[in-house]
């Protein structure tokens, strides 16, 4: 048996001769090359890769289909969208062929130019949403304890651990992910407002993002996969919804062993206004009830803490934030810990 000699092969990710030729293939023309290019720095639509190419949609659509047939790109629907962004396993073929390119090549460097106007757009659109719903934004976040505060309090309440994986459900405009993806390999957000996904695009845009991904999708059903995430944040969701309860049990479903789930909403409270202007389900939630969902979830609730108004901040809601753990561990397969409440 041929056994390799090479320390470095061994980190280098193996694929079949097959899928690897078929690749190859895919990636050698000169169109499906430059999407690959633009892939690795964006997700982005058939119009706005047709505007950046400067060819018709039938091909630019006939090139995708191939590349995302190659296993180098996939397809997310979004609405009456579909955004591509490379694979994340094929895609490795991809980007390591993107980082073999000269970056101040004629042809590459344009393409950027016209990248870097379609985000502009990007950005202008979503501008003008938010403007439209500022008002209502300002008035809830007058309502509670600073963000700084709040996010400050998360920061601690995660610490140092790595998380490789991360997952926001109902990311929104994307400022949980803006404020932990860097410290992430991967990071995948979910919402099912095509407008909020918007909006969280531009903010990666302009932030320089490029190991997230945006799904449209349901928290109840998230377009995610099972046991594939190392940290999951929830952050101001649940009080819209009529089941918590099973939510965070989907949650749990996509956490990987040893991982670690958060939760962010508000104490329990008594502002009804919040129910009729603002459509919310729920007027907050006892520490001990989310204790007992994340238990029932089959999670271990290690952690909990209230970020309370400033003092001169009287009248303001109290955010509460909870920590669960996956208590199953990686031993030749999963298996259960022995692991008791924090």
């Amino acid at each position: 048996m041929f056994m390799s000699r090479d320390p470095i092969a061994h980190s280098v990710p193996q694929a079949p001769f097959s899928s690897l030729l078929s690749g190859l293939e895919a990636a050698g023309e000169e169109t499906r090359l430059r999407i690959l290019c633009l892939l690795e720095q964006a997700e982005l639509t058939v119009s706005e890769l047709v505007a950046i190419l400067g060819q018709s949609q039938p091909r630019v659509s006939r090139h995708l289909k191939l590349l995302v047939e190659a296993g180098l790109a996939v397809r997310q629907r979004e609405g009456a969208w579909a955004f591509f962004r490379l694979a994340d396993s094929g895609g490795d073929l991809a980007r390591d062929l993107v980082r073999r390119l000269d970056p101040a090549d004629p042809v590459l460097a344009a393409d950027r130019v016209r990248l870097d106007v379609a985000r502009e757009a990007r950005r202008r659109q979503a501008a003008a949403y938010f403007a439209e719903q500022a008002t209502d934004w300002d008035r809830i976040r007058a309502l509670h304890a600073s963000e700084e505060r709040v996010e400050a309090a998360l920061l601690a309440l995660i610490g140092d651990k790595p998380f490789r994986s991360l997952l926001d459900l109902g990311t929104g405009t994307g400022r949980m992910l803006e404020l932990l993806a860097p410290r992430a390999v991967r990071a995948v957000g979910v919402d099912q407002s095509a407008a909020m996904l918007a909006l969280a695009r531009s903010r990666f845009d302009q932030a320089g993002l490029r190991n997230v991904q945006l799904r449209q999708g349901d928290v109840y059903a998230p377009p995610v996969e099972r046991d594939g995430y190392d940290l999951i944040v929830i952050h101001q969701v649940l009080h819209f919804l009529d089941d918590p309860a099973r939510a965070l049990n989907e949650a749990a479903r996509a956490l990987a062993p040893s991982g670690r789930l958060v939760v962010v909403d508000f104490d329990a409270h008594t502002q009804e206004f919040l129910r009729t202007d603002f459509a919310h389900r729920r007027l907050g939630f006892p520490l001990a009830e989310i204790e007992g969902f994340l238990t029932e979830a089959g999670l271990v609730a290690a952690r909990s803490k209230r970020v309370a108004p400033a003092p001169g901040e009287s009248g303001k809601l109290t955010v509460a934030l909870w920590l669960a753990e996956d208590p199953r561990v990686i031993s030749d397969g999963f298996q259960k810990a022995d692991t008791e409440f924090a």
